[in-house]
């Protein structure tokens, strides 16, 4: 039997009060969420995505460098209940749109736009209604429209700016779990290298569009996020992979590559006028990943950026690379992102 969340009250019940502490204590809270992430758009078309949960971690405020501490507050992030058929809520320009969660709790809104968006940062906001209509809870963010430049840059995080050991799975769950998103760091120079491409032929007062495609769960978001603006990277969309719960900690990281191809697709599909850079690294399949895109999207992409950061990777990158040079594709295979930045100028993407 279905039963609505919003029309059952919290007992404050001694045993309630004590649940209540418990959870506090552990930085968890079993009030009803909307976590919204930021979506993106152009003239005509946008979207925003999100997930709804009944319980799951408060976010943290206090960092230290205590494995233990960092431990528990990244196991945190997968003790999560989503929700589904949750009644989803939107409103844009005075029309309201309504869809459900699903199994895992995702939820996705897009919609036309009666009139041409200004570029920049729109908020948005979308309702976990009852049946009656009633407001459940409520997540805000917002949506990214770019400016109209030449570029638009696509890129992985983890072993491509972000130190993840990903073809490892002990050292990936020893890196996730005993650091946080304060202590750990960046390869050498791919900030600056980022910062540069932002600016990539770009007008005065004006940054290229940036996309972060990972095969990271949602529930790193945060994580992520905080470690991007920490670090000054271009500010940009988050588009992650499936959730996972407490159980499959394990896996983390270990997601279908293939809906990364969709992800990145729906990008390329959005922004058809646009000159494209992908960005990525040889630990998993990003060069497969890659070589198709260009396949589907031939003059589209501009330019390919791998780094080098395993003596053998389980693909031929050399051979991918030579598959996208085929299709008329600057590709730059690197060790070190200095290497990376003499390309980008080589190139005439950056001066």
């Amino acid at each position: 039997m279905n039963v609505d969340l919003a029309t059952v009250p919290k007992k404050r019940s001694l045993l309630y009060n004590i649940k209540e502490r418990f959870l506090f204590a552990l930085r968890l809270t079993d009030d009803r969420l909307v976590k919204l992430y930021n979506g993106y758009g152009n003239k005509e078309q946008c979207v925003v995505f999100g997930h709804v949960f009944s319980f799951g971690p408060v976010p943290r405020k206090k960092y230290r460098k205590h494995f233990i501490t960092n431990t528990l507050a990244v196991l945190r992030l997968f003790m999560v209940r989503p929700v589904a058929g949750a009644q989803m809520r939107f409103t844009w320009e005075g029309v309201v749109q309504h869809t459900k969660s699903a199994k895992d709790g995702f939820f996705r809104f897009e919609w036309k736009t009666s009139k041409s968006l200004d570029p920049g940062w729109h908020p948005v906001e979308v309702e976990w209604i009852s049946a009656n209509g009633s407001v459940i809870s409520t997540g805000k963010a917002h949506i990214s429209i770019p400016f109209a430049n030449q570029y638009t840059f696509i890129s992985d995080i983890d072993d491509t700016f972000l130190i993840s050991h990903s073809s490892n799975l002990r050292k990936r769950l020893m890196v996730l779990l005993t650091e946080n998103a304060r202590s750990r760091r960046p390869f050498e120079g791919v900030v600056n290298h980022y910062q540069l491409l932002s600016q990539a032929g770009a007008p005065e007062k004006t940054t290229n569009p940036f996309f972060f495609v990972s095969s990271s769960e949602w529930n790193l978001y945060d994580y992520i996020s905080e470690f991007s603006e920490l670090n000054k990277l271009p500010k940009g969309v988050y588009l992650l992979n499936q959730l996972k719960l407490f159980s499959q900690v394990i896996k983390t990281g270990q997601n279908n590559h293939k809906t990364k191809f969709m992800r990145i697709s729906r990008i390329m599909e959005a922004y058809p006028q646009q000159r494209v850079v992908l960005l990525g690294d040889d630990s998993q399949e990003d060069p497969v990943i890659y070589a198709s895109i260009g396949s589907h999207f031939k003059t589209m992409v501009h330019a390919v950026y791998i780094r080098k950061t395993i003596k053998n990777p389980k693909v031929d990158v050399e051979e991918k690379i030579r598959e996208m040079e085929a299709n008329g594709i600057l590709c730059c295979y690197f060790a070190h992102s200095s290497e990376a930045v003499i390309h980008s100028k080589k190139i005439g993407l950056i001066k």
